[in-house]
């Protein structure tokens, strides 16, 4: 049985960028896809019915926070984490490996993983790759992602080497341990802003024969044009009938970048994030509407969406909730930056249909506000 499968559709004529859809067993996604996380089993502020009519395919869970709170155990219990959360459509989990090197207080690692504590409590764990697996052939996700080392940018030459042999001796276990038949694993190709290491990882991944490939470890502070050069890097050595998953990336200058790289699929918290924090994304660039200059105007967010947020409310409106703390305010900005985001995504999948992606890169820069400040991945 073959739980995931891909197929290249068309590849557009100036980039090669491609149009696909990704088989699995909760249904089909077409690519290139950005999929939401739902870090905690729940896409902050919304029901899995808003997530999918928005135009949500497949979102991302959290296999670091799952398992410290509820656990996987009463995830399997309840079924499986589709059942669980009530989204029936398809689910990835990332390894766990980012946040155990990101958000653990304190970490050893060894050669067979990592022991951290708990950023909830502060009790000690252990997460290796078969820990990671466990985890989440327990939620039952229809991809799950291999266990890897991210390396944070800047980081030295021997720091992001060793990390690049653990990723590969870490990848060969999770493919031994993993039983289940209706999940995929894919791999995660690391290496950090070095060439040489990307391209060893690169090799190191791919001759695993995994059904599809992560890009980790960028999108963590390094600047645009270096995610972009690595991006151009690897593109040649990742196969062709695979998909390509660059890990933790959803400004939409990035997305569109990425998909002119071959890039397949992306995940981000920051459509959701920057939500709550009273930022949106519009056809010009972020808009900050918790700011004092939106307290009477009556315009919507975006003049060119039309989204049920851009529809029916106000940027005032929208400041006057966000600056009074009810919750509406942060659920109408997330209805926004959600459908901005997967708007963005049938765009840029009908221009590579119509081999005029070119043109409609040119037309999104000539009124939109690039910034060099990063993702959040998280």
């Amino acid at each position: 049985m073959v739980p995931v499968s891909f197929e290249v559709i068309k590849t557009e004529k100036t980039f090669g960028a491609r149009l696909g859809r990704l088989i699995t067993p909760h249904g089909i996604v077409h690519t290139p896809v950005f999929m939401p996380v739902g870090t905690q089993a729940t896409v902050k502020t919304m029901t899995p019915e808003e997530v999918e009519a928005l135009g949500g395919e497949i979102i991302l869970s959290n296999t670091y926070h799952l398992y410290l709170r509820p656990g996987a155990d009463i995830i399997r219990e309840a079924g499986g984490l589709h059942k669980f959360m009530n989204w029936h459509r398809p689910i990835l989990t990332d390894s766990g490996g980012f946040q155990v090197f990101s958000l653990a207080s304190l970490r050893e690692v060894r050669p067979e993983g990592v022991f951290f504590r708990s950023h909830i409590d502060g009790s000690t764990h252990f997460m290796g790759p078969r820990e990671s697996m466990a985890v989440q052939e327990a939620l039952g996700s229809d991809i799950a992602m291999a266990f890897d080392e991210c390396v944070a940018y800047p980081a030295s030459y021997e720091e992001v080497e060793a990390a690049v042999e653990r990723t590969t001796r870490w990848a060969e276990e999770c493919l031994k341990v993993h039983r289940r038949q209706d999940q995929a694993v894919f791999g995660i190709i690391q290496g950090g802003v070095f060439p040489d290491l990307r391209r060893r990882s690169a090799r190191e991944i791919t001759s695993l024969n995994f059904p599809g490939y992560g890009i980790g470890g960028l999108s963590v502070g390094e600047p645009k044009n270096m995610m972009y050069a690595i991006l151009e890097e690897l593109r040649p050595l990742l196969p062709e009938d695979k998909p390509r998953y660059l890990m933790g990336v959803g400004s939409p200058d990035c997305l569109l970048e990425g998909v002119k790289r071959g890039i397949d699929m992306f995940d981000c918290v920051l459509p959701t994030r920057i939500a709550r924090n009273g930022t949106v994304l519009t056809s010009r660039g972020k808009l900050v509407v918790r700011n004092a200059v939106y307290a009477r105007d009556f315009r919507p967010l975006d003049e060119e969406c039309d989204c049920y947020t851009c529809r029916n409310f106000t940027r005032a409106y929208i400041r006057h909730l966000i600056k009074a703390n009810e919750i509406l305010g942060l659920r109408l900005t997330t209805i926004h930056n959600l459908y901005f985001t997967f708007r963005l995504m049938d765009r840029i999948r009908q221009a590579i249909a119509e081999d005029r992606l070119l043109e409609m890169s040119e037309e999104f820069y000539s009124h939109y506000e690039v910034t060099d400040d990063g993702e959040e991945n998280f």
